[in-house]
């Protein structure tokens, strides 16, 4: 790796697309996250300090947590006044420091250059400095700062790749039953005992490659504890052996890549999804072969007191980033190993209270959420449910840290990364078990409106239309096809997790809730925007608001309100009423001259599921209010309903 360059030359490169996170006051801290394996000062993301107390224990705890091995602290920004940036930043630079020893637990990190940075709380504008060494309280200006947004998730993935590791441990531990003082000494003591297995001679790590869908897939690499260098510095083993080093096994000169696909293809990388993920299993060799000839041995020390035991299930789940030109030996024994015990520990520190009690149900998850260009890791207790107090503040302290709006779920269980499956998978939607093709409209052709501005559905959906699933609802299915649309919206967004209801769920809900007799289960019975409004409510929580037209010529005058609605919301739009069902997904509108196109999904569509033959025939495309023949889409002599589902405001 090269030298560290001089401050006065030095260059900021500020990749994460928000370095300032919303909602900041003056004095607000944050964490500026950057890679041992990057070029010096470095900015991949920024994450908000939540607990700015003086020690930063917690602060440091929850980053340990939080970042994938191969991402650290690198710098601090405060958000302060115009009037002195330099020390701002310098209170920044004390507190990263800080806080890099605290996760560091205690390492000599002095000398280490770290980035301050100060933001003007009225103006927006930062100044990044360059923090020497610890004993100089002066700060050096930076040379020049880069905002490289625009390739920043190509730059980390094209370069780099995840390694994944999943162990599950059994941890069995005997403690005195008259002193259950003692349990948590000997609980620490079995916890020490796992990590010191993971140094031992016998241990065998097995790499290989997550993605199998390729033809040829490389075999898989065994690396054994005896071959492992423990405790060099990550950021000096950035390099494979040279021709003058001396190299007695192959294994040594594997950098991450033989088992990356994406190095060997031209495929476009730009976030953690499509990463090239390498998996980590970690096993025991008790039998290795032996010169003398031995029997199996079983000693027994009997208890001088009777004595209770307690089995404790740890599921350890870590994810680390390495460069693809790391040694594979060194990204298992300087990445892969740090995350294992440190998960471990963070662990043993949530259980230790409940020692004695009924254990948490623990679960790491990990996330890539919008805007954070790297996966993060998370630890919840699955003893209480998703919608629960507890486990919502969980989400909303994540989402205030990581700079997330709060009106969405994002961090979610089911918006956790699928680490288990290959590259074909993520997009075909017949292995989840639905044939909806998504997200129709992507890709189709302009609307026509020349000065326009275009206002869209946020997010993902599936096209449900007549005759789908076997099912005939040709001539009265209109308006639940357009709900079964929008309850597919909410469930790809993470709202809930419920299956999208056929035509006689929605009935029986209607009849449950009173609206209906029990003889319209089973009928051919119209609904309209009313009834969706209620079937919404019933088995979502969602509220919706309802736009009455007494023509299809008025229409036109709210489009201003319906892209307000895109523009907050984001969810599709129920056009019903004395007329056929449609799914509205945007408008395009041009304020100068009033000149309008509404972007439709037609329910009414009996075909297969063709993307061109249903964009083709018009089934999803811009339909404007008044075409070039002089043609109205909306009817004048016939009424309409809008229903607007309400985006929950939920984390």
């Amino acid at each position: 790796m090269s030298p560290p360059p001089s401050c006065e030359t030095a260059t900021v490169r500020v990749l994460c697309p928000n370095l300032l996170l919303s909602g900041n006051q003056p004095g607000a801290l944050q964490w500026l996250i950057g890679s041992p394996f990057f070029p010096p000062f470095t900015v991949v993301s920024t994450f908000r300090c939540i607990h700015q107390s003086p020690d930063l224990d917690q602060e440091s705890d929850d980053l340990r947590k939080l970042l994938p091995k191969g991402f650290e602290v690198i710098g601090g920004l405060m958000v302060g006044d115009s009037d002195d940036a330099e020390r701002s930043a310098l209170e920044a630079v004390r507190a990263a420091r800080r806080l890099r020893k605290s996760v560091s637990e205690g390492g000599d990190l002095d000398d280490e250059k770290i980035v301050g940075a100060s933001v003007d709380a009225g103006t927006g504008n930062i100044h990044f400095f360059i923090s020497k060494t610890e004993k100089l309280a002066k700060l050096e200006p930076v040379g020049s700062v880069v905002y490289e947004e625009d390739k920043s998730g190509k730059y980390l993935w094209e370069n780099g790749c995840l390694l994944h590791c999943e162990l599950p441990i059994k941890l069995p531990f005997y403690f005195p039953a008259g002193s259950p003082s003692e349990a948590k000494k000997m609980f620490s003591e079995a916890v020490d005992g796992v990590i010191t297995q993971f140094k031992e001679l016998c241990v065998v790590y097995i790499a290989e490659t997550l993605r199998k869908a390729s033809g040829d897939v490389p075999k898989p690499v065994v690396l054994r504890g005896k071959d492992f260098g423990f405790g060099a510095d990550a950021s000096n083993i950035n390099r494979l052996p040279g021709s003058e080093d001396q190299v007695s096994d192959i294994k040594m000169l594997l950098s991450c890549s033989h088992l990356c696909p994406n190095s060997k293809t031209t495929s476009v990388v730009n976030s953690a999804e499509n990463a090239d993920k390498i998996q980590i299993s970690v096993m025991l060799n008790r039998s290795e072969k032996s010169l003398t000839i031995g029997a199996p041995v079983a000693e027994y020390f009997p208890a001088m007191e009777e004595a209770r035991l307690i089995v404790v299930d740890l599921n350890l789940d870590v994810l680390a980033y390495a460069p693809k030109e790391l040694p594979l030996m060194h990204a298992v024994s300087n990445l892969v190993i740090p995350a294992l015990v440190d998960q471990l520990y963070s662990l043993k520190k949530i259980i230790l209270p409940h020692l004695l009690m009924e254990h948490p149900q623990l679960r790491i998850y990990h996330f890539n959420p919008p805007g954070v260009l790297h996966p993060i890791t998370t630890i919840y207790e699955l003893n209480y449910g998703e919608t629960e107090m507890k486990q919502v503040d969980v989400r909303k302290s994540l989402h205030m840290r990581l700079g997330l709006p709060l009106d969405r779920p994002l961090l979610r269980t089911a918006n956790a990364l699928d680490l288990s499956v290959n590259d074909d998978s993520r997009s075909n939607t017949k292995k989840r078990g639905s044939i909806q093709l998504k997200d129709v409209h992507i890709g189709i052709p302009s609307s026509g409106v020349s000065e326009g501005v275009s206002s869209l559905i946020q997010g993902s959906y599936e096209y449900y239309h007549y005759l789908q699933d076997s099912f005939d609802d040709s001539g009265w299915g209109c308006a639940y096809r357009s709900l079964q649309t929008i309850i597919s919206w909410f469930r790809l967004q993470h709202y809930t997790s419920i299956s999208v209801p056929s035509h006689r769920e929605i009935q029986q809900t209607l009849v449950e809730i009173g609206d209906k007799e029990p003889s319209f289960v089973g009928s051919r019975e119209w609904i309209g925007a009313i009834e969706l409004s209620f079937v919404l409510d019933k088995l979502l929580g969602v509220s919706c608001k309802i736009m009455n037209f007494r023509s299809g010529s008025e229409l036109p005058e709210k489009c201003r309100e319906l892209a307000l609605h895109f523009e907050t919301q984001g969810t599709p739009i129920m056009i019903g009423g004395g007329v056929l069902a449609y799914t509205l997904l945007g408008v395009d509108y041009d304020e100068g001259s009033g000149d309008c196109a509404f972007l439709i999904l037609d329910p009414h569509y009996t075909g297969g599921e063709d993307h061109k033959k249903i964009v083709n025939g018009g089934w999803c495309g811009w339909k404007k209010a008044v075409d070039s023949k002089g043609k109205s889409f909306f009817l004048h002599n016939k009424f309409y309903n809008l229903l607007l589902p309400q985006r929950p405001n939920m984390v």
